[in-house]
């Protein structure tokens, strides 16, 4: 990353902390950018003469709050880089700066995998008027989306959403797309959500069923992953740091599958599970965990509840049950999976494990609303 070019709107905290006549504030920082969390911190100092605390912990998002630890550490305000304020409760006075980057990529390398995708759509949509003149398990078989789900669509538009550093592009590339021939929305999702376009990995709920394809603003995988396994639709992938082009492609979709089907069928035989409960105030979600255990008395299973602020192989491979259930944050189960020595599997998947709910029907993301 080219940290020279994002924007860390220090002038503002520190306009902030002026007004406010704050002497101890927090730094909290996400991973990607702790490498300039010194100089933030000298820099802030001089300018605004209070004193800055490091929130030193990893940092996955806004659902990652330290506020009850910087509390008694004195601390009267939190600068949250990296992210956008959340529907929860903070507890205390914090200052979200979303960090944005001034790469402005180029449209043209992404079109042609806009223009399958789009064929892709509308296909599906000739699909659903088509309905009438086929019997049942015809009609499902043309309706199914990229993880089986029978979900028809009502338009071909164009879904373009991105991370919290490239939001600012988006009404820009609306009109780019649209000059190209393209009919654009910016999905407007819940209150977990701050701003139009954007997407978590916890939470994709701006999908509509008028929106046939996506095209994604950011790096890396785990959003375009969640984009499709919540809605099931083609995913293009243009990257303001390096300019490429790619697609979240069907065929890696049929592997994560595959996948999780498989860790299904592992915990088949289990009898006794972990079920993870994120301590974060973003993340925790007691009466689904709660909810999971009553499911595994149901049937005859044990479980128990295991609270983490940090879950990783280290702090919880050793406990002696034969699978975990994660009710924490959802990247944990689909993107970490593999590093755990144990099944861990989604609260959807446990549901299909003990025959709540059917495969057949379609996978279902795990989400927080």
């Amino acid at each position: 990353m080219d940290l020279d070019r994002h924007d860390f709107e220090l002038d503002k905290l520190v306009e902030k902390i002026k007004a406010n006549d704050n002497r101890l504030v927090a730094l909290q920082i996400p991973e990607g950018l702790k490498m300039q969390a010194l100089e933030m911190m000298d820099s802030i100092e001089d300018e605004s003469g209070a004193r800055v605390i490091l929130a030193a912990d990893p940092c996955y998002g806004a659902c990652d709050l330290v506020h009850d630890k910087m509390q008694m550490m004195g601390v009267e305000l939190v600068a949250h880089m990296g992210h956008s304020q959340m529907n929860i409760d903070s507890g205390m006075p914090t200052h979200f700066i979303p960090v944005t980057y001034d790469g402005d990529p180029e449209l043209n390398p992404v079109l042609s995998l806009l223009e399958s995708h789009r064929a892709i759509a509308q296909s599906r949509l000739e699909a659903v008027s088509e309905q009438s003149d086929m019997d049942e398990e015809t009609a499902k078989e043309r309706f199914l989306d990229a993880v089986g789900r029978v979900a028809p669509l009502t338009g071909i538009k164009l879904g373009l959403v991105g991370s919290i550093q490239h939001l600012h592009l988006l009404e820009e590339f609306k009109g780019r797309l649209e000059k190209a021939g393209f009919e654009v929305e910016i999905p407007v999702g819940g209150d977990r959500l701050t701003f139009p376009g954007q997407v978590l990995g916890c939470n994709y709920s701006g999908d509509d069923p008028s929106i046939g394809h996506y095209l994604f603003l950011g790096s890396g995988d785990f959003h375009p992953i969640g984009l499709v396994l919540h809605t099931g639709k083609p995913l293009a992938m243009l990257d303001p740091y390096s300019g490429d082009a790619t697609e979240m492609s069907l065929e890696r979709i049929e592997r994560i599958l595959r996948q999780r089907f498989g860790l299904i069928n592992s915990v088949d035989e289990a009898n006794s599970f972990g079920i993870l409960i994120g301590e974060k105030p973003g993340q925790m979600r007691r009466n689904l965990a709660i909810r999971m255990k009553r499911l595994l008395e149901k049937h005859g299973r044990k479980g128990y509840l295991l609270a983490l602020d940090h879950i990783s192989p280290d702090l919880i491979d050793f406990y002696p049950v034969d699978a975990y259930v994660n009710t924490a944050c959802p990247r944990i189960a689909i993107d970490d999976s593999v590093r755990y020595a144990k099944p861990l599997i989604t609260p959807y998947e446990l549901e299909v494990a003990l025959g709540e709910k059917k495969w057949e029907t379609g996978y279902q993301f795990d989400e927080i609303p």
